[in-house]
């Protein structure tokens, strides 16, 4: 007798248990090492950085003694809230170190920059002696603030070289009191922070000329391209991630612009001509005797600065950090390919 079967569904294997992957040596190591090298540097930044604005957002509640201590919070008296605030946003000395301090920074803006990228050219373009005036460009930046602010402060002294000078070539009737004329003390203080800075603005955008390949200016020269027209249309728009840098170090640094103003213009006439938010606040707040006014004006200093900050890093430089590794990671860790892969394994 035969027994007929008929053959069943075929069985297909499913997909087993992912494989467990073991924990990778030395991973403990790595977190260890990484929480040695990181520790410090968080540990100076708290303590340097975040715990003194803290405080000075604190002692701007208070209306505090010159030697004040911390038993001098605990007086209620002393609470004072947003009235140092409004001391400072109404009070026109304020308001007009609010006003040179943007001078300063659009000033910076509209004149450092133009010129530093026209002799960033010339200096990029086959000269004889090219690193000498390099070198002679750069030496302004490395000298001390100090060191640079009393030297200008003895030259355009009323009996200073600059004006004997005039004097001697038959010019004396443009010699004037460079420092002392509160209308003269502020184009005065821009002309000595453009000499100043302006070595490091070059030094940026040399630095940025480097990486505009030759190969596109030869081939626009080919095509016909005159030499403008290839600074115009390929160096310049290549070059503009290294503008848009210096533009925003030039922002915070105009903002806090301090040592020269306070070494090279007298403090008579800073008040009334060349006061910058941060003259004023060391000024109120500690040779004034006013610490709580001043912590307030540091904190509106530090307000400004952060948002002018992330405003500019969020439309100026977000083409400039829409490739930076931890954006391309992430938006690599969303393409489907790599879901796919994730989900085959």
């Amino acid at each position: 007798m035969t027994t007929l079967t008929t053959p069943g569904p075929a069985v297909t294997a499913g997909p087993g248990p992912a494989p467990v992957r073991p924990k990778r040596r030395g991973e403990g190591r790595k977190r260890l090492e990484i929480f040695f090298f990181v520790t410090p540097a968080l540990v100076l930044f708290l303590g340097f950085v975040i715990l003194p604005v803290i405080l000075a957002a604190v002692y701007s509640l208070y209306n505090l003694p010159p030697a004040f201590q911390w038993s001098h919070l605990a007086d209620s008296d002393r609470f004072i809230g947003l009235d140092n605030y409004v001391r400072a946003l109404t009070t026109p000395e304020f308001q007009r170190a609010i006003g040179n301090t943007f001078f300063i920074l659009f000033m910076s803006l509209l004149v450092q920059g133009p010129i530093a990228i026209a002799i960033a050219l010339l200096l990029n373009r086959r000269l004889r002696g090219r690193s000498v005036f390099r070198l002679l460009i750069f030496v302004p930046y490395v000298l001390a603030e100090v060191i640079a602010g009393l030297s200008w402060r003895l030259i355009l002294q009323p009996s200073g070289a600059l004006n004997a000078t005039l004097e001697s070539i038959g010019l004396g009737a443009l010699a004037q009191n460079w420092l002392a004329d509160p209308t003269l003390a502020l184009w005065t203080i821009f002309f000595i922070l453009t000499w100043k800075y302006i070595g490091f603005a070059i030094l940026l955008m040399l630095a940025g000329l480097q990486g505009v390949p030759d190969e596109l200016a030869e081939a626009a020269a080919i095509d016909g391209a005159s030499w403008w027209q290839i600074q115009r249309y390929i160096t310049l728009p290549l070059l503009g991630p290294t503008i848009r840098i210096w533009a925003f170090l030039s922002i915070i640094g105009s903002l806090q612009v301090f040592d020269m103003i306070w070494v090279t213009v007298s403090p008579a006439v800073r008040r009334i001509g060349t006061e910058s938010m941060a003259t004023y606040m060391v000024q109120q707040g500690q040779f004034a005797g006013q610490p709580g006014y001043g912590s307030a004006i540091a904190v509106i200093l530090f307000v400004i600065s952060l948002v002018i900050a992330l405003v500019y890093q969020r439309f100026a430089l977000r083409r400039d950090l829409a490739g930076s590794i931890t954006g391309a990671g992430a938006r690599r860790g969303r393409e489907p390919g790599v879901r796919r892969k994730r989900e085959v394994r």
